[in-house]
């Protein structure tokens, strides 16, 4: 007898019960604790139902699985697309420059100039940093001030501008991303207005070449991934494409990995990263060269490793890592007790193999480049956040 609630074969006769119909033999389930008068007495036929009901449950499960992935893509699917109409939109309605100079060779050697954790549409609001879309103008010009006076000592005419990545910070979920999709778009071409005034000041003086990697903060999927399919899922990869497309036939746009790109600089082979893979924060230095042993096993000898991603600046005889174009924000202030200061780093290769490297201090800056400010007040972390709030209630002890 097997108990037809439970179909636990732990069944025992319970005595006689009396009914209007008769009387008849009850039963109990040691295992459920249940009486009844029928149970099941056929336990092959019980064995097969439990079967099938586990086999409807997965296939039930199967499908939930299916379906939450589905509407996960097409989210993101809708959410991109929504970003791509916007942009174009942006573009149709705002003409940027294109005007570009070609000038004479003077000298081999190269200067290299590092755009790295730039962070865009981030807004600081500290006491001791302020950080929005006018100051990030206003540092870039400085940076390219001051690098065309480090490039001029030397007689530069060819530099290359490298982006060692999170050129724009992103809200990575599905909610944000398709709640801020306009506010993407505007943050992605009010930073491509920027850059390309700085590439065509740059070029006021010297041949430009472009190369860049993707970071991790500028990455549109929740997810890190390390192949190139997820890797060029990233507003850097955008970024470098909408420019490419504005000056690409005028300047030289390098394409290669996104995440790790090898250039050759006055005969020496720099390797571009942005610092968040391999890298570890307590060793540096053994990081760095198991990279360049890795790709000397390919064959390829690196000279020297640019990277950024810590906003902290160190410039060595092997590697230099770029701080940010932030500065302090509330992260490194109150969770990391660390003090930061807005800098980038540019460098000077020659083609005997000698190289040369500053760090520009970028904290205090003067003008800015000329961009459409009602564009930024779109920024995704909020506009009105840069407002002062009113009391409505103030109590004074």
């Amino acid at each position: 007898m097997i108990c037809p609630h439970c179909y636990s074969d732990s069944v025992f006769k319970n005595g006689t019960r009396k009914l209007k119909d008769g009387i008849f033999q009850q039963f109990f389930c040691n295992n459920c604790g249940t009486y009844f008068r029928e149970g099941i007495e056929d336990s092959d036929l019980v064995v097969e139902n439990v079967r099938l009901a586990k086999q409807k449950q997965a296939l039930q499960d199967r499908n939930r699985i299916e379906r939450k992935s589905f509407r996960e893509h097409a989210r993101i699917e809708n959410a991109l697309e929504e970003y791509n109409k916007e942009l174009v939109s942006l573009f149709e309605n705002n003409k940027l420059s294109k005007f570009v100079k070609k000038h004479p060779v003077k000298s081999s050697a190269v200067g290299v100039l590092q755009l790295s954790d730039i962070h865009f549409n981030e807004l600081v609001n500290l006491a001791s940093n302020k950080y929005d879309f006018d100051i990030a103008s206003k540092r870039c010009r400085l940076f390219v001030d001051k690098a065309t006076q480090y490039f001029k000592t030397a007689n530069i005419s060819n530099i290359l501008v490298a982006m060692t990545g999170d050129l724009l910070n992103s809200d990575r979920r599905l909610d944000e991303l398709l709640s801020n999709a306009t506010n993407r778009a505007k943050a992605t071409f009010l930073s491509v207005d920027i850059l390309q005034q700085v590439l065509l000041d740059l070029n006021r003086h010297f041949n430009i070449s472009i190369a860049s990697v993707t970071g991790n903060e500028s990455r549109a999927n929740p997810e890190t991934g390390w192949s190139d399919l997820i890797a060029t899922d990233n507003y850097d990869y955008t970024i470098f494409n909408m420019l490419k497309y504005l000056l690409g036939d005028k300047m030289t746009f390098i394409d290669g990995d996104p995440l790790e790109l090898v250039v050759d600089v006055a005969g020496q082979k720099l390797l571009m990263l942005h610092g968040n893979g391999g890298i570890k924060h307590a060793n540096v230095e053994t990081s760095i060269n198991q990279i360049v042993g890795r790709y000397r096993l390919k064959g390829v000898d690196i000279d020297y490793v640019i990277f950024g991603h810590m906003h902290s600046c160190r410039i060595g005889d092997t590697y230099s890592r770029s701080s940010s174009m932030v500065g302090a924000n509330d992260y490194s202030d109150k969770a990391l007790n660390l003090a930061g200061r807005a800098s980038q780093n540019c460098y000077i290769f020659y083609d005997n193999g000698n190289r040369d490297g500053i760090r520009v201090d970028l904290q205090n800056y003067g003008e800015g480049y000329d961009i459409d400010m009602s564009l930024s007040s779109y920024n995704p972390k909020s506009h009105s956040k840069t407002h002062n709030g009113i009391t409505v209630f103030k109590v004074v002890v």
